[in-house]
């Protein structure tokens, strides 16, 4: 077997590579019909001035990158990033949401609660 020199230690390049897929933040989220299953709950509120996050439902799952409320909900809680839990109270919500019509307008009102969608 041959050992190829590399001036760069293969744990390096493979921390590189695990930080860049890292560094993308695709958006697919699954809605769960339990709260125990779900990564965070959310509540759907009736201004987009009372949201945590204004959220975008892209028609492609390659539409739905970056962590800036641009959603591709998925048929399998498989093939979600997120699974979310769309709670009845405000006060029992992660996360307030707010559904716009233009994929211009989706955007973190709120940013101390970006770390649910990372």
């Amino acid at each position: 077997m041959k050992i190829i020199n590399c001036p760069v230690p293969y744990w390096v390049l493979l921390c590189g590579l695990l930080f860049f897929s890292e560094s993308v933040f695709p958006q697919k989220i699954y809605s769960c019909e339990s709260k125990y299953e779900a990564d965070f709950k959310i509540f759907v509120v009736e201004s987009k001035y009372e949201a945590d996050l204004c959220v975008y439902k892209v028609e492609s799952k390659y539409e739905a990158d970056d962590n800036r409320g641009l959603w591709y909900f998925v048929e399998s809680k498989y093939e979600a990033d997120k699974k979310i839990y769309f709670t009845d109270s405000k006060y029992d919500a992660d996360l307030l949401i707010y559904f716009v019509d233009s994929k211009y307008e989706a955007e973190w009102r709120k940013r101390q609660q970006m770390h649910l969608l990372y």
